[in-house]
């Protein structure tokens, strides 16, 4: 049996244009969160999650309505974080990144994914499809889970606003990666983390 897992980044929100901290999704993100929920409206979902955040919230109140299924639950497995401190193996390139990371806030990112890992990448009995909305740092950390890579992996990994990412749990074998930061469903001005003005 199989646990089918389907991280979407949440959309775009408004501090990518206003430099706010948190806040609610843009119209380029409300246009994001609308076609990721085209892309996956043949999917039938046996749970839906969502981080506490508001730009996630937002993303997960238009996939869910407009896929006409029960709200997401909200869980804070799924709050952005800092999965992990630097290690003897993490590239000196990496130093300035961590700067102004605390101690505390490294602590609880483990901690946190931890237990993220522990919920959703124990085997299911049956085959299940779960939706789950939440923030780069935790999707690359689940891939780098994927292929049991060094800790300091995550940083390199990135995910677009809406991108989707799929992940099969598998009860007797690895878990493996079946997408990744997949933008089909995007057209190229829709498309972040990109160079600019490239039709990827």
């Amino acid at each position: 049996m199989s646990r089918y897992l389907y991280l979407v980044r949440h959309g775009e929100q408004v501090d990518a244009e206003f430099g706010l901290p948190e806040g609610p999704l843009s119209d380029r993100g409300k246009d994001q969160a609308h076609l990721i929920a085209d892309r996956l409206k043949t999917v039938t979902f046996d749970a839906a999650y969502t981080s506490p955040m508001q730009r996630a919230i937002d993303t997960a109140e238009v996939i869910t309505g407009q896929l006409g299924i029960a709200q997401a639950t909200p869980s804070a497995l799924l709050m952005d974080c800092v999965p992990s401190g630097p290690t003897g193996e993490t590239p000196a390139a990496f130093e300035s990144f961590f700067g102004g990371i605390t101690n505390e806030e490294i602590s609880a990112g483990e901690a946190q994914m931890t237990d993220a890992l522990a919920q959703w990448f124990a085997p299911s009995m049956d085959d299940s499809h779960e939706l789950l909305i939440t923030h780069n740092f935790v999707i690359a950390w689940f891939v780098r889970e994927v292929f049991g890579a060094s800790p300091w992996r995550w940083i390199g990994i990135n995910q677009a606003h809406c991108g989707l990412t799929i992940i099969r749990v598998r009860s007797a074998k690895p878990p493996v990666l079946l997408t990744h930061n997949d933008l089909g469903h995007l057209p190229a001005e829709l498309r972040t983390g990109l160079p600019e003005g490239q039709p990827v």
